[in-house]
């Protein structure tokens, strides 16, 4: 016969399980944000005795953006829509002599003497301010690569009649064959020799 008057019983024997199923459905509906980067290769660490290359200024194209998301290429304030226009024609200009070893004979550039000699030695420097909004400096970065690649599929075509992003984008998807890969690996460093990418970020500034 049950006791009465006694003060009721709760059966916990099942809280635990109860838990740990909260637990994982928590953990199978959660979803994490992971904040988006840039793809960059860094250049490799040289060695501490060795001498640093001398770059002349002139192969140096300059790109600042103050506080107010302006931008100052080659000490001259223009629009944005310019910068891409600019690069290309810094990056393809072709300035060295013919005969000279700096030579560059698939350059299509105005070959200024005051301009990069060629591809292999023009640098993009870029410098922002510690107040630049990062949507300008998304845009900026994505202008300057956009006119890497704008030059490198201009030779892809010439070369191979394909753009160069797409070879790349095929390159790199994990579901392209072995043999398919091997054959895209040459021909994707060969157009990535004739423009590499050197951009440059100078230690970010405060303007006034």
């Amino acid at each position: 016969m049950s006791r009465r008057g006694g003060p009721a019983e709760v059966n916990a024997g099942s809280m635990a399980d109860i838990a740990f199923l909260l637990l994982i459905f928590f953990l199978v509906t959660t979803t994490i944000e992971t904040d988006a980067g840039l793809d960059r290769m860094l250049p490799p660490i040289e060695p501490p005795t060795e001498e640093p290359p001398v770059i002349k200024q002139k192969n140096i194209f300059t790109v600042n953006i103050n506080r107010n998301g302006q931008l100052l290429v080659e000490d001259e304030l223009i629009d944005i829509k310019k910068l891409r226009e600019k690069a290309m024609a810094f990056l393809d200009n072709g300035g060295a002599p013919s005969g000279s070893a700096d030579y560059c004979s698939y350059c299509k550039g105005k070959r200024l003497s005051e301009s990069s000699d060629n591809p292999a030695k023009a640098i993009i420097s870029l410098k922002n301010d510690r107040e630049t909004k990062y949507s300008t400096y998304i845009t900026v970065q994505n202008e300057l690569v956009g006119a890497y690649n704008e030059l490198r599929n201009r030779e892809a075509q010439r070369l191979y009649k394909r753009d160069f992003t797409d070879m790349e984008a095929e390159y790199l998807n994990p579901e392209t064959e072995p043999s398919r890969k091997e054959d895209l690996k040459e021909k994707v460093k060969r157009i990535q020799e004739l423009f590499p990418q050197k951009l440059s970020e100078a230690e970010t500034g405060t303007s006034n």
